[in-house]
């Protein structure tokens, strides 16, 4: 007994040790937080600190009492804040309740002078902190439970799309870009018996000759019994879909440098004669009658056999098609086509990405339309030319840095409408040298007649873009019952803002209002600002902006310092300008939404989404000795990256674009940073919510936590009522229950499932497949898979 009491006593020392550093380092920071206008709990907590090491030293069991009071309103604070959500209390209560703990424990206790009312009013105190804890764990605030009603949960009769059930022939499975299947044999209540049913590896993977971005985001095609899929270096694929063996492979020999800003391929295109589409079940087509398009990143276009993959001699030269024909500053990988263009019965709708932040000398954003079957420019849609349908000839080119279109369009062949969604003129992050014409069509939805390429409308989601918040993602068709129970035909914009702008695919006027709202002005020296920015009244964009209690960390100690660093940078909320102090923009330069879209059931008429909330800071750098205007002669151009430094040569300012993480790396927001959610079309209202993704695969030690994890992909929806999802920043492909948001089923990838799933039917049998091959500047595990997965087959009766 008497060798344990100077243990004890220097377990004393060395926790009052611990309290004087954990309490300096405390009340510096906060002194340091409260004079740049931040909370000043820190500096209470400091001082409360030294004197409970003080009272250690002394050997006092009222260091206990003082402790005590001190959780106590700690925890009443840490509600007051944030309330009772379990990952936003954990940073205030972790290291503050874990001394408590070890402060009470008997070979420490036994060092102080007795006091047993101390002891038991920390000990009431902990088990108060426990409560709360357990309750938040059970009642999380930022989720929404609710459930679809009974007449939408119904499966009403289908409306016809021409699309046979068990195929997915296109991007989006519709070029709607519906993202919905009418399939049913894998539903919510026996997906979670889902197996691998085949793997497929490529040999695609990432060189040294890449840039950093190089990513797998493909989502395959399937016609017949065919699917049909490329990789990043643009590699083509035909598989069995019963087996995924391979049937036949093409190489474009794409060769690529570090300038390079993207090594990706969304997706490819199908195409089939109306002669072949006549064709008996089983009766062979004649060559070329049925055509898979393929975009490389250099720039070209290909069209090949979809039975042998031989390149189709008629079109372009010899089955090659040169994008960069006409094309101002042309350089392999400045403009890249990374998403399936739009094939209607007579024209392929290609547009491509142009590098941004990098100078302004960028390839054009022109949009254009070939013919199908021989490649032949029949028209041209320059949004930066004074008449967009102007195609230049000789030596003449088309607008350098106009806004561009990298994300999948929408077609509508009822109207003959294609749907482009637009970026901004690059350099993105300063526009004071934009002219009108480079603002008339940037950062909304261009809607061109698909034949003739000629405007039919456009509207803008973002004025005067200085936040890279381009429309993102394919838009969606729908037919929706109005208040009068009328059908409108409507387009979904996600954007990157949280908006879904809703309008009329006709005409391009709003269904749901979005008001033009007041935001922050105030540019950067030589820019220029709009007043007023829309606000559609359908949105995932955040309720409040942020303040210093929505900072997060580890503990306490690196909390600090996010709500130091926030209140350090420029924020007045959404459209706050870039700034050389710094600006948190939020939502971040990833947006809510990016290119995997939403999935609309149009029969039940709801949507599912998976929103995202990941603050940016973007810092501009003026012009000077080691940030010259224009590159020198050893510049390859091109920055490999969207993130670090963008140099803009050519405008006053460079730029500096990272998320908003602490010393640490871990987001300085507080989780969710992502969810899945439903939406009802008919009132427009969010249904339910839920954070997805663990932190498995991103923090030090792999533990499964749910926290809300941000996301590069999208969500596809069946009839059997199950939303299918990877995208997540750890290795998963998930199921959930469209009606309320219910987790039904998940399967471990072996890389990351950076890509919009899908599934399809073969020989009676239903299929939902993802590529793993992760996201080379998302920082997930690169792979080359293409996984399936099927019911048993006794499940599948």
């Amino acid at each position: 007994m008497q060798s344990k009491a100077p243990l004890s006593r220097i377990l004393v020392i060395l926790t009052a040790v611990f309290a004087v550093i954990s309490g300096l380092y405390l009340l510096i920071g906060g002194i340091w937080l409260a004079k740049i206008g931040g909370s000043f709990y820190y500096i209470i907590a400091g001082v409360i600190e030294l004197v409970v090491a003080w009272l250690l030293f002394r050997r006092r069991s009222s260091a206990l009492l003082l402790y005590a009071v001190f959780l106590l309103a700690t925890l009443i604070w840490s509600l007051w804040e944030v309330g009772s959500d379990f990952w936003a209390l954990t940073p205030r209560l972790d290291v503050t309740f874990f001394l408590g703990l070890w402060l009470i424990l008997p070979f420490v206790y036994r060092g102080l002078t007795q006091g047993k009312f101390a002891r038991g009013a920390l000990s009431l105190v902990l088990v108060a902190t426990v409560a709360v804890l357990v309750y938040s764990v059970f009642n999380d605030p930022q989720e929404i439970n609710g459930t679809l009603s009974p007449e939408q949960a119904a499966n009403i009769e289908k409306s016809g799309d021409g699309i046979a059930a068990g195929d997915w022939p296109a991007y989006g499975r519709t070029q709607g870009g519906t993202r919905y299947s009418p399939l049913t044999q894998i539903n919510d209540k026996n997906v979670g018996q889902l197996k691998e049913a085949w793997t497929f590896q490529t040999g695609d993977m990432k060189r040294p000759t890449d840039p950093g971005e190089m990513t797998n985001e493909v989502t395959p095609i399937k016609i017949g019994d065919s699917l049909y899929l490329c990789t990043p270096h643009q590699i083509l694929f035909a598989l069995d879909a019963a087996s995924g063996k391979e049937k036949w492979k093409f190489d474009p020999q794409l060769k690529t440098d570090p300038s390079f800003q993207h090594v990706t391929c969304r997706g490819v295109s199908y195409y089939q004669t109306p002669e072949a589409a006549a064709l008996p079940a089983g009766a062979k087509p004649a060559m070329c009658a049925r055509r898979i398009i393929l975009p490389v990143n250099d720039g070209y276009l290909y069209s090949l056999d979809a039975e042998t993959g031989a390149l189709c001699p008629e079109f372009g030269e010899n089955g090659k098609l040169n994008l960069q024909q006409n094309m101002p500053n042309a350089r392999a990988g400045a403009y890249e086509p990374t998403s399936p263009p739009i094939v209607t019965d007579k024209v392929i709708v290609v547009a491509g990405a142009v590098t941004d932040n990098y100078s302004t000398k960028e390839p054009s954003g022109v949009i254009r339309g070939f013919d199908v079957n021989s490649g032949k420019l029949l028209w041209a849609f320059d949004t930066g030319a004074k008449d967009p349908n102007v195609v230049p000839e000789g030596e003449q080119h088309y607008v350098a840095n106009s806004p561009n279109s990298w994300a999948p369009a929408a077609y509508d062949a009822k109207l003959d409408l294609v749907y482009l969604p637009i970026g901004v003129a690059t350099p993105d992050i300063w526009g004071g040298n934009r002219t009108p014409e480079m603002e008339r069509f940037a950062s909304g939805l261009l809607a061109l007649n698909a034949t003739t390429g000629k405007l039919a409308w456009f509207y803008q989601t973002v004025h005067h873009d200085l936040w890279d918040m381009d429309v993102p993602a394919q838009p969606t068709l729908a037919d929706i019952d109005d208040k009068n129970g009328n059908k409108v035909p409507v387009i979904y914009v996600p954007a990157k803002t949280g908006n879904i702008f809703v309008l009329d695919r006709r005409s391009g006027k709003e269904v749901v209002p979005a008001p033009e709202t007041p935001v922050p002005q105030g540019p950067a020296k030589g820019d220029r600002l709009s007043p007023t920015q829309p606000y559609s009244e359908l949105t995932y964009r955040p309720k409040k902006n942020l303040t210093g209690a929505d900072m997060w960390g580890a503990t306490i100690y690196d909390q600090l310092i996010c709500r130091v660093m926030f209140h350090s940078l420029r924020y007045e909320g959404p459209f706050t300008p870039p700034s050389e102090q710094g600006t948190l923009v939020f939502p971040g330069n990833l947006g809510m939404f990016e290119w995997g879209g939403i999935s609309v059931d149009t029969d039940r008429q709801i949507a599912v989404t998976n929103p995202m909330a990941l603050p940016f800071v973007s810092r501009l750098i003026p012009r000077g000795p080691q940030n010259p205007l224009w590159p020198n002669e050893n510049d390859k151009g091109g920055s490999g990256t969207e993130t670090g430094v963008q140099p803009q040569y050519g405008v006053p300012y460079g730029v500096t674009l990272n998320p908003f993480l602490s010393p640490l790396g871990f987001p300085c927001k507080q989780p969710a940073w992502g969810y899945v959610s439903a939406v009802d079309l008919k009132t427009n209202d969010i249904v339910w919510k839920k954070r997805i993704g663990t932190v498995r695969d991103s923090s030090p030690i792999p533990l499964p936590f749910k926290m809300g994890m941000p996301m590069l992909g999208g969500p596809i929806s069946t009839a059997g009522n199950v939303m299918f999802i990877g995208a997540t920043a750890d290795n998963y492909l998930r199921a959930f229950n469209v009606s309320n948001g219910k987790a039904l089923w998940e399967a471990r990838l072996p890389a990351g499932g950076q890509a919009t799933p899908m599934t399809y039917e073969v020989n009676g049998k239903q299929y939902v497949l993802i590529a793993a091959g992760g996201h080379g500047s998302f920082g997930t595990k690169l792979g080359d898979y293409i996984i399936a997965y099927a019911l048993p087959d006794e499940a599948a009766k």
